[in-house]
């Protein structure tokens, strides 16, 4: 009998369709267990949920076993088989069940028809949800594939499963209008440039509706709910398929919270009853609505709390379609959302949701935010101005991410300029056809540009502007979008995505570089005083070493077959990267012991950050396969200023003679080594920068993809034997101001 586990591993998107057919999360639940039973060919499969506050696994639904006990067989951690799977976090595999100790009979269940046992744990990181089940009735019927198939289900359900689980606990417990602004612009600084055409909405604390829609909803009734409701889970489940195609890595399934509340009983069945009764639609969701967000919002589970902005979405989108506002999208097209602060998957469901653009206040998004924020391309500014939480939602604006100005109230002439200047924004597309497959100074150096890969979509850009390579990823942004941290299946499928997309000789992955400004909202006790300084990236890894084995093991299976390379974040000593290079060997042994070939090791390299390596960079360059230096963190550590700081972000200069020796001397260790050196960060898109990098030596380096056709360009026009007799005498320069003096000078001489 053929099991197709691997097609449904695969098929992401078939899960998604599981939220189609209207029924309560039970309901729901029910249908994930017949769907799995039906791919593995299981005559049972069952999935019992972890409650935390009695510490018991309970039943809540089964394909196959008595449905009588659903909600009523409760198992202590420990008790029977599932009880120790969940127990000691690990699968249990076996071809008869009974012959296992720990097995224990349950009275009125059926299961004394079915013989061969498998049980995996449902885990999100640190956090126990469940125990996914299967059994049949021939004895040896599952293997370890079987086994490994079902850990992969269970790891691409988890975050669907522990919303479920999280909204069938929540459900278990039993405005004033502002004034309108009278300023005309807004100022701000760009973070990523476009231009966004449309209405403010303001993402509040407390409010969640707009007030126009109280007036509107008197004339509609059930009817009119009833068709906004479908036409909203339409448009989610197209948007899911959408995301699953475009952004898998940080997007998959991020509607699952959306979707199960849409099937909540105690949600729209709630909404349904107060309708009946007389309530107009509008007031009714935006009540419920309002109460979900104080229930939530109040809750003691920081996982409960952060499904607030999941049920403002929601009521957004519900009262939108009610409204009909926009027929085909009812979500944020025509928006600018303005927020104090935004996290990772906020930003990529508002995204997803065609948003005109984002303005932040002040420090509401950090580096991270603003590296997605390009990524997704969608218009952002930060300001400091505090009159912008004055602004009524539905005031007409422009945001203008070029300059970093939102505009109020525009007139006629000022929206046209805009909308002339929106239709002519991408000039990428007009660059195609002049970027070369090889970069070369005017004298013929060879350079080679490299991209800079934040998540799986920007491969397709790095390809069109024929990039060489990946020279750095960043593998944080699936860790920092997600509730947890994702499995070894989960990162394995999209570190494969990363090589079956890109062909180049050239694919670099960095390990897990979390910490800074980059904080995962699930990691407890992350406050310190000085996050920059304190457990971040590879430190963080070395004290995590179940992680940072996660993730190793995840890379080596990716890239059996194919030339890559591994990169170590912040490695302040040779005793970082030697500890770091035992751990993907002890990783490859772990796999080559689970079966799996490893006879593809990845070269080794380390990020030069920090002001011990460059003191080290002759020992760590005879140790790495390659160094890479990390342009952005370095100009931080070396001169002592915190970059998302506005307060002293004046003091970070990249041209400051103390960072151009640091990297000269970095450059001149790599090559006496032999070593192979590259640069990666912000310093590439200024010219004078990159005219001094070019003429100490360095010929490799990494890049936001949009940049590489204008670097590519600039490169063309250079002489490298020239810009190796500018470097020299840059170096000699003992001031800022002289550097920059002497950098204008060399710049307005060129062609």
């Amino acid at each position: 009998m053929n099991k197709d586990n691997v097609e449904l591993i695969c098929n992401i998107g078939e899960l998604s369709d599981l939220f189609r057919e209207k029924s309560d999360i039970r309901g729901f639940l029910h249908k994930v267990v017949r769907t799995v039973s039906l791919h593995m060919k299981a005559d049972v499969c069952s999935i019992y949920l972890y409650d935390e506050f009695i510490d018991r696994l309970i039943l809540e639904a089964t394909e196959g076993l008595n449905p009588a006990l659903i909600g009523k067989l409760i198992l202590s951690i420990g008790e029977g088989l599932v009880g120790t799977s969940l127990k000691e976090l690990r699968p249990i595999l076996e071809k008869q069940g009974s012959d296992n100790p720990h097995f224990m009979p349950v009275p009125g269940s059926n299961e004394d028809r079915y013989e061969a046992f498998l049980a995996v744990p449902i885990v999100q990181g640190l956090s126990r949800i469940g125990v996914l089940v299967l059994q049949h009735s021939r004895p040896g019927f599952f293997n370890r594939n079987d086994m490994m198939a079902l850990k992969a289900i269970a790891s691409q359900l988890a975050t669907t499963l522990e919303n479920a689980k999280l909204l069938m606990g929540v459900n278990k417990k039993p405005v004033e209008a502002k004034g309108r602004m009278e300023l005309s612009v807004i100022r701000g600084r760009p973070i990523v440039e476009g231009v966004g055409i449309g209405s403010v909405y303001v993402l509040e604390e407390q409010h969640t509706a707009r007030p126009f829609y109280r007036d509107e909803c008197t004339r509609l009734g059930f009817d009119d709910f009833q068709a906004a409701l479908q036409q909203t889970a339409e448009q989610l489940q197209e948007l899911q398929a959408e995301m699953e195609e475009r952004l898998s890595d940080v997007a998959s399934l991020i509607f699952s919270t959306h979707l199960l509340m849409l099937q909540d009983t105690s949600f729209i069945g709630y909404i349904e009853d107060e309708i009946e009764k007389g309530k107009s639609p509008c007031q009714a969701v935006i009540e419920r609505v309002e109460y979900f967000v104080k229930l939530f919002s109040q809750s003691g589970n920081p996982r409960i709390m952060e499904k607030v902005q999941d049920i403002r979405d929601l009521g957004h989108r519900i009262l939108r379609n009610l409204a009909r506002e926009n027929q085909v999208a009812g979500d944020y097209s025509d928006q600018i959302v303005i927020a104090r602060e935004l996290l990772p998957s906020e930003l990529v469901k508002i995204t997803a949701q065609h948003v005109e653009g984002f303005v932040l206040y002040s420090q509401g998004a950090s580096a991270h935010i603003s590296i997605l924020a390009k990524s997704l391309g969608v218009p952002m500014m930060f300001t400091e101005d505090k009159s912008l939480f004055s602004l009524e939602t539905d005031t007409p604006v422009i945001l203008d991410g070029i300059q970093g100005n939102l505009l109020i109230s525009p007139g006629e002439d000022t929206v046209k300029e805009f909308l002339s200047l929106k239709e002519g924004a991408s000039r990428l597309e007009g660059e195609l056809d002049s970027v070369k497959t090889e970069t070369r100074t005017a004298d013929g150096e060879r350079v080679h540009l490299y991209a800079t890969i934040n998540i799986l979509s920007d491969i397709s850009t790095a390809l069109k502007v024929k990039a060489e390579g990946i020279g750095l990823y960043r593998s944080e942004f699936p860790f920092l979008i997600r509730n947890s941290f994702p499995s070894e299946e989960e990162q394995y499928l999209v570190y494969k995505k990363i090589f079956d997309r890109m062909p180049s000789e050239i694919i670099t992955l960095r390990t897990l570089d979390i910490g800074g400004d980059k904080i995962l909202s699930y990691m407890p006790d992350q406050e310190e005083d000085n996050p920059f300084l304190g457990l971040r990236a590879i430190r963080f890894l070395l004290k995590n070493k179940k992680i940072f084995v996660s993730q190793l093991k995840a890379m080596l299976r990716a890239g059996q077959g194919r030339s890559f390379r591994i990169m170590f974040p912040l490695i302040s000593s040779v005793d970082d990267f030697l500890e770091s290079k035992r751990m993907v060997e002890k990783s490859r042994e772990f796999l080559m012991r689970d079966g799996f070939e490893c006879k593809t090791m990845p070269e080794l390299g380390v990020m030069v950050e920090l002001p011990s390596a460059v003191a080290m960079a002759d020992a760590l360059a005879e140790e790495a396969d390659f160094i890479s230096i990390g342009s952005n963190d370095l100009v931080q550590y070396l001169l002592g200023v915190d970059r998302t700081n506005e307060k002293v972000s004046g003091l970070y200069e990249a041209r400051h003679p103390a960072v151009l020796r640091s990297i000269n001397s970095v450059a001149k260790a790599a090559e006496q080594a032999n070593c192979p050196l590259s640069l990666c960060g912000n310093m590439t898109s200024d010219k004078g920068m990159l005219h001094f990098l070019l003429g100490i030596g360095i010929r490799n380096f990494s890049l936001t993809p949009t940049l590489i056709p204008e670097v590519q360009d600039y490169i063309n026009t250079l002489s490298a034997e020239a810009a190796g007799k500018n470097a020299r005498h840059v170096l000699s320069l003992k001031t800022l101001k002289c550097v920059d003096d002497y950098m204008k000078g060399f710049l307005d001489s060129q062609p």
